[in-house]
C-alpha cells in the first residue's frame, strides 16, 4: 500500500469517534457528532418576509412539521478515491454479517430517540435507515472510515451505536431540509403580514368601511369618492365589474384605465397611465401610490382559494383613503386587522334602497313563469334542461353561467334587459351574483344544493350559505331596474321552508383571511432545498407555516396541480411560480392540454406566435352545432385568454397579443351567436344522443367543417368508406340488421343519418338525393353495404334478407 494512501487513512481514523458516549459529548452545530461531514453554509435570506413573532412566540414552540412530505434523494457514494482503503487496511466486508449489525442498529430505541430528537420522526427514521443500508450494501465503495467501523463492529471490537454518526451524516444528505429546519421555518412565518408591505406602513391611513346588503348603494357611495379624488384604484372581485367601473369613470371624464391578468388598456393614446384605474383585486399595485382605494366585496377575504388577494390589498394598498365595500359581517374582523397596523376604521351603515320578500308559495311548474323571473341553478346541465323547458312553451329566454365570456354574459344581460325584447325569463348560475346589473323582479331557486370545497379542498355537496342566497336573493328589485319591489321564492315545494330557515339566519362573521406564499418565499424554500419539485415545495412551507388567529393559508391544490402537470418540463423556478399561478380551470381537458403545450414550448425558448396558436386551436372555427361544441368554444375561448394572460409576464415568448385578442373578439360573437340558438343545440346534442354515438368528453369535441360544394370525392364513396370501416371493429361473420337513411318512421331512423348530418359529413341536399335514388330501385345494395357497418352491435338477422359479405 502506498505512503500516500497510509497517510490518508491515518487522518480518517483518528478523527472518528469510539464510541457513542464520547461522540455524544462532542455534537457539532449541525446536530451530528465530530465525524460528520456539514453542509456548506448558507447566507442569511433577504429581508423578503417578516420574522417577527406575536406574543414573544418563536419558531421553536411551533407545530411539528408534515415528515410526510418530505421527499428522500437518492444519492450516490463520492468514495471513488479511496473505496478500497478500507478493504486494504482491513479486509473485505461480509454482506451478511453488515446486515445483521445494521438491523440491529435499526432496533435499538436509544438511536431512534437521538434521531428523533435531531428531527428524524418514526417515519424519517426508517426511510433513513432503508436507504443507509442499500448505500451500504450496494454502493461500490463507502468510504475507508465506515469500512473500518463496520469492520470492528463484525469482528467484536466496536458497538453497534458508533454507526450513528454515519447514519446522520447519510440522512441528512437524503433530508437536506433537517440541517435548514429553523431557517425554512424563519421564511414560512406568516403571522405578521402587515410588515410585508413598508410603503402602506410608511403613511397612516384613513379607512372607512361602507357596509350593507346587496342594491344599499354602498358601492355607489365609495365610488362616487373615487371620481372625485385625484388619483384612485377600484379594486373589484370580477372583469365585468372592473369594466363597469371602468366605462363609468370615462363617461363622466375621469380618465381611467383598466388593468385585468388579460387586458391593459390605457385612454392615454400614447399608453401613459392615468391617475385613475380599475382592475381586479389580484392586479393591484401595491407600491403605487393614491389619493383613495375601493376594495369592493371585502367578505371574500375568507375566500378559501382567493381570499389572499383582499388580505393583500386591505394590508398593503398605498392610499391615503382605503374605502371598503361588503356584507356588515366583515365590519369586527377589518376592524381588528387593522388594530395590527395602527388604523382606524370608520363604519357607515347602509339600508336596502328597495324592499324585497320571501313569497309563502313556490312556482312549482315552468309554466308559472312571469315576465322578470329567474331561474337560478348551480349547475350547467340544469341550466340547459330547464331553458329547453321553457322555450318548448313558447317562451323565449336567456342564459348566463360562469364559464361564458364576459361579452356572450353583458350581451345575455342585455337582451333580458332590454324592454323592447321578447325575451323575459332568465336562466342563470349564481355568477349574476356580482357583476351584472339586471332587471329582475323574481328569484327562483331551483335547487338549494352546491358544490363546494372545503377547509382540505375537497369536493362535497352542501347547501348554499346564508351569505351566499342573500347574495343572490338580493338581484331581485334592484333600484337602478324596472322593477321596485323584489321577490324571491323556490321551484319545488319542499325546498321553501328550507329558504326561508337559510334567509331568517344571521350571516356568520368573518374571522380569518386568507394568505398565500409569494414567489420570493418560495424561491428561498428552493434556495434550501434544491432537489424538491415545485408541488413539494409548496407543501412543506404549507407545512411549516405560522399563522396566528387572524389568518389562514389559501388552498392551493389548483397550483400543485398545474406543477405537477408540467414538473417534468425543464423551466426555472421562477417561470415555472408563474405557469402555475395562471387562472386555468382544471375541469377543462383541452384548456390543460394547452397549458402543457404552452409551457413545453416556452421551455424550448420559442416564441408562441398567431399562427402557431391557429393551428392548435383549429381557428378558423365554425359555429357550434350542439351543446358539445359550444362548450369546446368556450374552451378555446379559455385557452385564448391564457395566452393574453402570459403575455402579460412573457412578451417577448408570447409576442401577438394584439392578433389573438382579435379572434378572441370575433370567437365571443360565434358564442353569443350559439347562446342566442342554444335551444336548438340542446335539441340537437339529445338527437345526437339518441342516435347512439359514443360520448366525447366536452372539451375535447373536434369541430368539424361541412362538405364544400368542390369536394372531388364521391359523397356516397365517402360515407361508405367511413361506414366500412367502422364496421371493420365487429366480429367477423356477425350480422348486421338493416339501417335505412329515410327521416321515416322505420326502426334506426335517423341513427346514421343524423350523426353524418351532425357530424358535417352529410348535407341535407346530400341526404335528399340519397332518399331518391334509394326509391329509385338501388336500395338492395346500398342497404346491405350500409348494414355491413352501421348496426354492429344488433346481431339479429333481418327475415327476408340474407347479410351480403
Amino acid at each position: 500500500m502506498s505512503l500516500k494512501r497510509c497517510a490518508f487513512l491515518l487522518s480518517r481514523v483518528s478523527t472518528r469517534a469510539v464510541s457513542l458516549r464520547s461522540a455524544g459529548a462532542a455534537g457539532c452545530t449541525h446536530g451530528c457528532f465530530m465525524s460528520c461531514v456539514p453542509l456548506p453554509c448558507h447566507p442569511e435570506p433577504g429581508p423578503v418576509v417578516s420574522v417577527s413573532r406575536r406574543n414573544g412566540s418563536s419558531s421553536s414552540a411551533s407545530r411539528p412539521p408534515d415528515t410526510s412530505l418530505f421527499v428522500p434523494l437518492n444519492i450516490k457514494a463520492d468514495y471513488t478515491g479511496d473505496g478500497s482503503v478500507g478493504a486494504e487496511l482491513t479486509q473485505q466486508l461480509d454482506k451478511s454479517e453488515v446486515l445483521k449489525v445494521l438491523n440491529r442498529f435499526y432496533k435499538r430505541k436509544e438511536m431512534q430517540r437521538l434521531a428523533a430528537e435531531s428531527g428524524l420522526d418514526a417515519r424519517l427514521f426508517h426511510q433513513a435507515f432503508i436507504s443507509f443500508r442499500k448505500f451500504v450494501l450496494e454502493s461500490g465503495g463507502i468510504g475507508a472510515d465506515l469500512h473500518i467501523i463496520l469492520n470492528d463492529i463484525c469482528c467484536g471490537a466496536g458497538h453497534v451505536d458508533d454507526l450513528y454518526p454515519y447514519f446522520m451524516r447519510h440522512a441528512k444528505q437524503i433530508f437536506p431540509m433537517l440541517d435548514c429546519m429553523d431557517d425554512l421555518r424563519k421564511i414560512s412565518d406568516l403571522r405578521v403580514p402587515a410588515n410585508w408591505y413598508p410603503e402602506a406602513r410608511a403613511i397612516q391611513r384613513k379607512i372607512i368601511f361602507h357596509a350593507g346588503p346587496t342594491n344599499s348603494g354602498k358601492t355607489h357611495h365609495a365610488i362616487q369618492r373615487y371620481l372625485a379624488a385625484k388619483s384612485g384604484v377600484y379594486c373589484g372581485p370580477l372583469k365585468l365589474l372592473a369594466h363597469e367601473i371602468f366605462e363609468k369613470s370615462n363617461s363622466v371624464g375621469v380618465p381611467c384605465d383598466l388593468v385585468t391578468g388579460e387586458d391593459r388598456t390605457y385612454v392615454d393614446p400614447e399608453g401613459r397611465q392615468s391617475g385613475h384605474v380599475a382592475c381586479t383585486i389580484e392586479m393591484c399595485s401595491v407600491t403605487t401610490p393614491y389619493e383613495v382605494a375601493v376594495i369592493d366585496e371585502i367578505q371574500m377575504i375568507r375566500d378559501l382559494s382567493r381570499g389572499w388577494a383582499w388580505t393583500r390589498a386591505l394590508l398593503g394598498l398605498c392610499a391615503e383613503e382605503i374605502h371598503v365595500c361588503g356584507e356588515a359581517a366583515a365590519i369586527n374582523f377589518v376592524t381588528e386587522l387593522m388594530y395590527t397596523t395602527g388604523e382606524e376604521v370608520e363604519i357607515r351603515n347602509y339600508k336596502r334602497l328597495t324592499p324585497i320578500s320571501v313569497l309563502d308559495y313556490s312556482v312549482e311548474s315552468l309554466d308559472n313563469l312571469h315576465p322578470g323571473d329567474c331561474i337560478v341553478c348551480f349547475n350547467k346541465n340544469d341550466i340547459y334542461s330547464i331553458s329547453r323547458q321553457i322555450e318548448a312553451r313558447g317562451l323565449e329566454c336567456a342564459v348566463i353561467y360562469g364559464s361564458l365570456p364576459p361579452g356572450t354574459k353583458l350581451a345575455q344581460a342585455k337582451k333580458f334587459n332590454d324592454p323592447d325584447d321578447p325575451c323575459k325569463i332568465l336562466v342563470a348560475t349564481d355568477a349574476i351574483g356580482m357583476g351584472l346589473n339586471l332587471s329582475i323582479k323574481r328569484i327562483i331557486f331551483s335547487s338549494l344544493v352546491k358544490p363546494t370545497i372545503n377547509e382540505k379542498g375537497e369536493k362535497e355537496m352542501d347547501t348554499i350559505s346564508t351569505s351566499q342566497a342573500l347574495q343572490i336573493a338580493g338581484r331581485a328589485g334592484r333600484f337602478s331596474s324596472v322593477f321596485k319591489e323584489g321577490e324571491v321564492t323556490t321551484m319545488h315545494r319542499d325546498d321553501l321552508p328550507t329558504l326561508k330557515e337559510i334567509l331568517a339566519r344571521r350571516v356568520e362573521p368573518i374571522e380569518i383571511a386568507g394568505l398565500h406564499p409569494t414567489a420570493d418565499q418560495i424561491e428561498m424554500f428552493a434556495y434550501y432545498l434544491p432537489e424538491a419539485s415545485l408541488s413539494n415545495l409548496i407543501d412543506i412551507f404549507v407545512s411549516l407555516a405560522q399563522v396566528d388567529g387572524l389568518f389562514f393559508v389559501c388552498n392551493v391544490d389548483d397550483f400543485k396541480f398545474l406543477a405537477d402537470m408540467i414538473q417534468h418540463i425543464p423551466l426555472n423556478l421562477r417561470s415555472r411560480y408563474v405557469f402555475c399561478t395562471a387562472p386555468i380551470n382544471k375541469k377543462q381537458p383541452f384548456l390543460c392540454t394547452s397549458f402543457l403545450k404552452f409551457a413545453r414550448q416556452f421551455s424550448r425558448d420559442v416564441p408562441l406566435t398567431f399562427d402557431w396558436v391557429c393551428r392548435h386551436i383549429g381557428w378558423p372555427v365554425v359555429a357550434p352545432r350542439n351543446i358539445k361544441d359550444l362548450v369546446h368554444l368556450e374552451a378555446v375561448h379559455d385557452v385564448l385568454d391564457l395566452y393574453l394572460w402570459l403575455s402579460y409576464r412573457f412578451m417577448d415568448m408570447f409576442p401577438d397579443a394584439n392578433l389573438i385578442r382579435d379572434i378572441q373578439k370575433e370567437l365571443d360573437s360565434i358564442i353569443q351567436a350559439g347562446v342566442r340558438n342554444i335551444t336548438r343545440l340542446i335539441r340537437a346534442s339529445e338527437t345526437h344522443t339518441s342516435s347512439g354515438t359514443p360520448s366525447v368528453p366536452d372539451d375535447t369535441v373536434p369541430l368539424y367543417r361541412p362538405f364544400s360544394k368542390d369536394m372531388t370525392v364521391n359523397a356516397q364513396e365517402y360515407i361508405g368508406n367511413r361506414v366500412q370501416k367502422k364496421g371493420q371493429r365487429r366480429v367477423r361473420g356477425s350480422k348486421a340488421s338493416e339501417v335505412r337513411l329515410e327521416d321515416g318512421n322505420s326502426q334506426g331512423q335517423g341513427s346514421l343519418s343524423s350523426r353524418l348530418v351532425n357530424e358535417g359529413l352529410l348535407t341535407p341536399d346530400l341526404l335528399e338525393q340519397l332518399q331518391r335514388e334509394w326509391s329509385s330501385g338501388h336500395s338492395d345494395s346500398r342497404d346491405d353495404t350500409l348494414a355491413e357497418g352501421g348496426r354492429t352491435g344488433n346481431k339479429s338477422k333481418p327475415k327476408g334478407k340474407k347479410n351480403k359479405k
